[in-house]
């Protein structure tokens, strides 16, 4: 089933943020991958150990996700980059519909159209028209 969730961008310190939050909302991390995790990224040696993927329930419901800006692909963390609104879909062609309207319109420069990632997922990133950033994704595992 479809959910929406909240993605987190950090300069190195995702694992600081998410202590905190967790502290806040008395909760805890519920999945964690670094970027020694997936060796198909390619990393600086000094990156690997942050982290690629992180995620937390933090009240009714609502999960965050988190990474860390990783300088050597080329991130640098920025006010429009550091918040993404997650849709989860029940399908790819779900995710397709949704990619097309929010990415019509949207700046060109900031779209990863939908693709089969890695980590077993069809997903894609895009800015809307207002500026708002948008992860589409769809697990196809």
């Amino acid at each position: 089933m479809g959910h929406v969730s909240t993605y987190l961008n950090f300069a190195g310190n995702t694992e600081e943020a998410f202590a905190y939050y967790g502290f806040i909302f008395g909760t805890s991390v519920a999945t964690l991958s670094r970027f020694a995790d997936m060796p198909d990224i390619p990393v600086a040696p000094h990156e690997t150990s942050l982290i690629l993927n992180m995620s937390m329930p933090i009240h009714a419901g609502h999960v965050i996700m988190g990474s860390d800006m990783v300088p050597s692909l080329g991130h640098t963390l920025r006010i429009g980059n550091n918040t993404t609104v997650v849709l989860d879909t029940d399908s790819r062609e779900q995710a397709d519909v949704y990619f097309a309207a929010l990415s019509a319109g949207g700046d060109d420069q900031q779209r990863q159209g939908m693709d089969d990632m890695p980590w077993g997922a069809y997903w894609g990133v895009c800015l809307d028209r207002f500026g708002i950033r948008w992860m589409i994704n769809h697990t196809t595992h």
